[in-house]
C-alpha cells in the first residue's frame, strides 16, 4: 500500500509550523523574563543607587543613620527591604540594615566582576528574594584611598503576590494559550489548503480508476498546468496502447487473410505432377515467408511515444551508411550526408533504422555511383529525403510501389516488402510517403512529418 502524498505533506507541514510556534514562543518567553528581570534590576537599583551615593560621599561611620532618611523600610524589622555592605578584600560584612538583622539572609557571593548582577535566593521560610550586587568604592575618614566594596540590595518577592512572578505567570499563561490556538487555527486551515491543493491529483486517480473499469477511455478532466504533461503522456500512452493493439488485430487479420490463398494453392498442389507439385510448393512457402515477413514487421511498429528517449538521426545514419559501402563496396557509391547536427528523432529508435535502412538500401541497390542522404526539420516535424542517380521510379508504378510484393524490376532481387514497410511505419507515426524525381537523375523518395 503506497503512501499519501497529502497526508506526508501535512505531517511535514505540521512538524514544522509547530516546531515555528514552539520557537517563537520560547523566544517571547524569555525576551518577557529579559524584560520582567530588568524591571527588578531597575526596582533594587533603585533602592541601591541612594545608598551607594551616600557611602562613596561620607565615610562609613554615616551609614548608621542614611536608612532612616533615605527609605524607612531598611529600619523596620522584616520589612522585605534589606541591604548589606561587604567588603571585596576579605569579604567582611561591615554593615547589615536593622530590617534584617534578625533574619538568616543567604546573600550570595560576591561577584568577580563589577558589572551590576540579579540573583535569585530563598529564605529559610520559602519567601523568595531577588539580590542586586553593586561596586562601592569610598574613603573612610582613617584611610583617604578608595577601598572596594559590594553593596547587596535585596527584596522579597512573594510567587503569588510579587509583581515579577505574578506578571511573568500570567503572561506565560496568555503566551501559550493564544500560541496553542493559533497553532491549531493554522493547522485546520493547512490541512484545507493541502486538500485543496492536491484535488487535482486526487481527479488524476479517480480519472485512472474510471479507465480501468472500462468506464472511460482518456483522461478528460481539467487538470492545472503543472500536471499537464503527466496527464498529456499519460493520454498519449493509452493512445499508443490502443494504436498497437488495433495495429497488432489488423496484421493478424491481414495475414490470415492472405494466407488463404497460398495455401489453398498448396492444397490443391497435391492432384498436380509431383515436379510441378514441387516448384508450385517453394513458390507458395516463398510467398508465405514474404507475407509473413511483411506482416510481423508491420504489428511491430511501435509508434510514436511521448517518452521515448530521443534517437540522434545522424549518428544511426552515418552507422548504416558505414555497413552499406562495405555491403555494395564493388559498386563504388559514393554516399552524400546531408543531416542537420544534433537532429533527434522523437519515437523508437527500431522505427527509425527500418526507415532509414530500407530506403538507403533501396538507392545503393539501384543507383550507379552516386547517393544523397538528407534529414532535417521541417514545418510538420522531421523530414527525411534520399535520392540516387539510378533510373528512377516511372510515375505509372509510383502509387504501386507502396504495396506488398510489388518491384519495380522483376528482374533485380528482392521481395518487394521494403516500401511497404516503410509506408505502413510512417503512416503510424502520421507522416506521409513521397516518392519523386532526384535531380541526380534517380529517384527520391521523401519521408515528411514523422515525429
Amino acid at each position: 500500500m503506497g503512501y499519501s502524498l497529502q497526508a506526508r505533506a501535512l505531517l511535514f507541514a505540521s512538524l514544522a509550523l509547530a516546531a515555528f510556534l514552539g520557537l517563537t514562543g520560547l523566544v517571547l518567553d524569555e525576551a518577557f523574563g529579559d524584560s520582567a528581570e530588568a524591571v527588578m534590576r531597575d526596582r533594587l537599583r533603585g533602592y541601591g543607587e541612594p545608598l551607594k551615593a551616600s557611602i562613596e560621599k561620607d565615610h562609613l561611620d554615616a551609614l548608621k543613620t542614611l536608612p532612616q532618611t533615605l527609605n524607612d523600610r531598611f529600619v523596620q524589622p522584616g520589612s522585605g527591604l534589606y541591604a548589606t555592605l561587604v567588603r571585596q578584600t576579605d569579604q567582611k560584612r561591615e554593615w547589615l540594615s536593622d530590617s534584617a538583622q534578625n533574619l538568616d539572609i543567604p546573600w550570595p557571593p560576591l561577584p568577580g566582576y563589577w558589572t551590576a548582577r540579579l540573583d535569585p535566593i530563598q529564605l529559610a521560610n520559602g519567601t523568595q528574594l531577588h539580590v542586586l550586587s553593586l561596586r562601592v568604592d569610598y574613603a573612610t575618614a582613617k584611610n583617604r584611598a578608595p577601598i572596594a566594596h559590594i553593596l547587596q540590595v535585596a527584596e522579597t518577592l512573594d510567587d503569588k503576590e510579587s509583581y515579577y512572578y505574578g506578571r511573568m505567570n500570567q503572561v506565560r499563561r496568555d503566551l501559550w494559550r493564544w500560541f496553542g490556538g493559533a497553532a491549531l487555527l493554522l493547522l485546520l486551515l493547512q490541512a484545507l489548503i493541502l486538500r485543496r491543493c492536491f484535488a487535482p491529483l486526487r481527479r488524476v486517480a479517480a480519472d485512472i480508476r474510471r479507465i480501468e473499469a472500462g468506464r472511460a477511455e482518456r483522461l478528460t478532466g481539467f487538470y492545472p498546468r503543472e500536471l499537464h504533461g503527466l496527464t498529456g503522456n499519460l493520454n498519449a500512452l493509452l493512445d499508443q496502447a490502443e494504436s498497437h493493439l488495433a495495429r497488432y488485430r489488423d496484421a493478424l487479420g491481414d495475414l490470415a487473410h492472405s494466407l488463404k490463398t497460398p495455401l489453398a494453392v498448396l492444397r490443391g498442389s497435391f492432384d498436380a505432377p509431383q515436379e510441378d507439385a514441387k516448384t508450385v510448393a517453394l513458390e507458395q512457402i516463398e510467398r508465405m515467408n514474404r507475407i509473413v515477413e511483411y506482416q510481423l514487421k508491420r504489428a511491430a511498429a511501435a509508434g510514436r511515444s511521448p517518452l521515448a528517449p530521443p534517437v540522434p538521426v545522424a549518428d544511426k545514419a552515418r552507422q548504416l551508411v558505414a555497413a552499406l559501402n562495405k555491403v555494395y563496396a564493388d559498386k563504388g557509391v559514393v554516399c552524400e550526408s546531408r543531416i542537420d547536427p544534433g537532429l533527434m528523432f522523437r519515437g523508437d529508435e527500431g522505427d527509425l533504422l527500418e526507415i532509414l535502412g530500407n530506403l538507403t538500401e533501396n538507392a545503393y541497390k539501384w543507383a550507379r555511383n552516386r547517393v544523397a542522404l538528407g534529414a532535417r526539420h521541417g514545418e510538420d516535424g522531421l523530414e527525411i529525403t534520399v535520392e540516387d542517380d539510378g533510373p528512377g521510379i516511372p510515375p505509372a508504378v509510383a502509387e504501386r510501389l507502396l504495396k506488398r510484393g510489388e518491384r519495380a524490376d522483376p528482374a533485380v532481387p528482392g521481395h518487394g516488402l521494403g516500401l511497404a514497410i516503410v509506408h505502413s511505419i510512417v503512416k503510424t507515426y502520421g507522416g506521409r510517403l513521397e516518392l519523386g524525381r532526384s535531380p541526380l537523375g534517380g529517384a527520391a523518395i521523401a519521408v515528411k512529418a514523422l515525429g
